[in-house]
């Protein structure tokens, strides 16, 4: 059962967030017609989502006895901000042009170019510089919310550090990621976890567990404990996420089962697929940006035959096992224990 207090958090979590936005929306109209735009495309992406990283911010904060409801909504306000800036840069670095079932920002700004008679390429470049820009604006929004957190000085700092870590290590997760998927060099699947690790474990679980423990003033011990279980978890996500992107029911995850294959992105799907002798059948389709669905449903089957997925499938419940009995055995407030357990839970479960 929820906490109510953390409930109404969330609802003023919600509308700072929304004031966030609209005051720079605002500032846009003293600039050109596009711009405000492009914030108009910033303020519907940011208010869709599950809001996860928020929510586990503000859950943590108040298990941890956190009273400043203030610093720990624009806390939240950061997190979120810095998950929409990343989402944006990952759809243009992975060439997407849909997010949660609909154009994403370079789709909608290239469509617009279309229709006004600009030629393809142009207009694809305009998208693309739309979804860079609006990924660096929400980067240094982020960054700007949590330098102007009204907590005593040593804690900003502390908060600071923290966000310059996640972006830093977050970048060496993505570099690495994209390196990965130009098969250069063969990738073994602990090569794959340590960028999973890097890539998705800090920014959208420790960052939000360590920012609450900060604010909370929690003592170092904690910090400790709280950064093993986020990257434990963080891995579960994503491994659940690469099963979704290649398995995933489209209407649920709201992207194309086809994305992560024409990509050619290298998980330990992939990983484990290759191995397999029929692997060589199908390696041509693998990367190929003009893919066609049956060359993507006799790839999902050979990963299938090989293996891959009941492994992949084995390996989080297997991790989901070993985190429940981490949290357990941790010195974590009990409510706390509650929220990561069901956490875990549904981070190896989830369909979308």
């Amino acid at each position: 059962m929820r906490d109510p207090a953390v409930d109404g958090a969330v609802a003023v979590f919600d509308a700072r967030l929304t004031e966030i936005l609209a005051l720079r929306r605002e500032r846009s109209r003293a600039f050109s017609a596009t711009y405000e735009q492009l914030w108009d495309a910033l303020e519907r992406l940011a208010s869709g989502g599950k809001k996860v990283r928020p929510r586990l911010l503000l859950d943590a904060y108040a298990a941890l006895g956190g009273t400043d409801e203030r610093a720990a909504v624009d806390a939240a306000c950061a997190i979120e901000l810095l998950h929409v800036a990343l989402v944006i840069h990952d759809d243009v670095i992975d060439r997407d042009l849909v997010r949660r079932g609909e154009m994403n920002i370079t789709g909608r700004f290239a469509s617009e170019a279309l229709l006004r008679g600009a030629p393809r390429r142009e207009a694809h470049a305009w998208g693309e510089a739309s979804s860079l820009l609006a990924g660096d604006l929400m980067l240094t929004l982020a960054h700007s919310v949590l330098a102007r957190l009204d907590v005593d000085e040593s804690r900003r700092q502390a908060v600071l550090d923290i966000f310059d870590d996640t972006v830093f290590e977050s970048a060496a997760g993505e570099h690495h990621d994209v390196w990965l998927s130009l098969h250069l060099e063969s990738a073994t699947a602990d090569d794959v976890l340590a960028m999973v690790d890097q890539k998705t474990a800090a920014y959208s679980f420790q960052a939000p567990l360590t920012l609450a423990a900060v604010l909370a003033g929690a003592p170092s011990s904690l910090l400790e404990e709280l950064t093993l279980i986020a990257r434990r978890i963080g891995v579960i996500y994503q491994l659940r996420d690469d099963v979704l992107g290649v398995f995933g029911d489209e209407r649920e995850t709201g992207k194309s089962a086809l994305g992560d294959l024409r990509e050619g992105k290298e998980t330990l799907l992939v990983s484990y697929a290759r191995a397999d002798p029929a692997w060589a059948t199908v390696e041509p389709y693998f990367g190929d940006e003009g893919m066609s669905a049956s060359e993507g449903e006799s790839l999902r089957r050979v990963i299938e035959e090989s293996g891959a997925l009941l492994f992949v499938e084995s390996l989080i419940s297997e991790r989901c096992t070993e985190v429940h009995a981490l949290i357990r055995e941790s010195h974590l407030p009990a409510p706390m224990v509650e929220q990561l357990i069901d956490l875990v839970s549904t981070c190896g479960t989830r369909t979308s």
